[in-house]
């Protein structure tokens, strides 16, 4: 809607995890080195964590991304609602070898035929699972059995444990503490400072068409530092209807009291929000 306003080929935030926006922060350079680092070295198991919306699954979509094709083979799987079955199953999916049989022993036959076949092409195997936190025991039991394919001195295949705090409380726990234990890599991926966050809102809008199309004051930019504690997924949510604000209002200049009136928007305290939430409950009742 305020795109042809501003200038921009496309909305700059969306929540979408869209690799082509990824902001490189020094925290997510730490966190994409610590990964790079973990893969070259044969790590085996390496863990990300980080809050709800701090950036971990466009981190790892640009990962991916980023491995070279002819050196690696990657698959990402990032439904949590799986049975220890079902996750081999998708697994093999997602490497384009057999998957449909219902046995786990020919599952993993055919998975480590296919790991000690890109073995002696020289290729590396990247497994991600992405929204590890909900997982079930069963299923990190098996994905633990899943690294059990090795060689006398390599790891056939590096796996990537993705998830919310939530998931080192889970690994914490005695019952996983073997796979616990052969985690060699960690690292917890932090919000932005304030300083990113204004670099990160100016970076989103440069992609999305025109560089400072907006112009966030620095009193807008602490009201949307202080709201969102440096996540990136808030402060897309709240610069987007900042935006939104400042088109139908005709100005670029996003200043401190629209910052407010967005923030106050998006968490339904604005006699606005709360009316639009009037009326979507009373269309329940009306006949259709």
């Amino acid at each position: 809607m305020y795109c042809e306003f501003f200038g921009f080929r496309e909305s700059p935030f969306t929540i979408t995890p869209n690799p082509r926006f990824l902001f490189m922060s020094e925290r997510h350079r730490e966190a994409f080195a610590h990964l790079l680092y973990a893969i070259d070295s044969r790590a085996g198991f390496v863990e990300l964590t980080g809050e709800v919306g701090t950036g971990k699954t466009t981190l790892l979509r640009t990962f991916l991304n980023r491995l070279d094709s002819k050196g690696h083979r990657t698959a990402l799987i990032f439904n949590p609602c799986l049975s220890s079955l079902e996750l081999l199953r998708s697994i093999n999916r997602e490497f384009g070898i057999p998957w449909e049989m219902e046995s786990r022993i020919d599952l993993l036959q055919q998975l480590n035929t296919f790991l000690l076949e890109q073995k002696k092409a020289g290729r590396a195997v990247v497994l991600v699972m992405d929204e590890a936190q909900n997982l079930s025991a069963e299923v990190l039991e098996q994905i633990r059995l899943i690294s059990n394919l090795e060689t006398e001195t390599d790891k056939l295949i590096q796996i990537v444990l993705s998830g919310q705090p939530e998931l080192l409380a889970l690994l914490a726990k005695d019952e996983l503490r073997q796979l616990n234990q052969r985690i060699t890599v960690r690292y917890h991926l932090l919000p932005m400072d304030f300083d990113c966050v204004g670099r990160y809102i100016d970076h989103r809008m440069e992609l999305a068409g025109r560089f400072r199309a907006a112009q966030f004051t620095p009193g807008a930019l602490k009201k949307i530092y202080r709201f969102s504690g440096g996540v990136p997924r808030l402060v897309n949510i709240v610069c987007d209807r900042a935006l939104l604000i400042g088109y139908t209002e005709e100005t670029r200049v996003i200043n401190g009291r629209i910052a407010s009136q967005a923030i106050s928007e998006v968490t339904g305290r604005s006699p606005y929000a709360r009316g639009v939430a009037f009326f979507s409950r009373l269309l329940r009742f009306l006949p259709r």
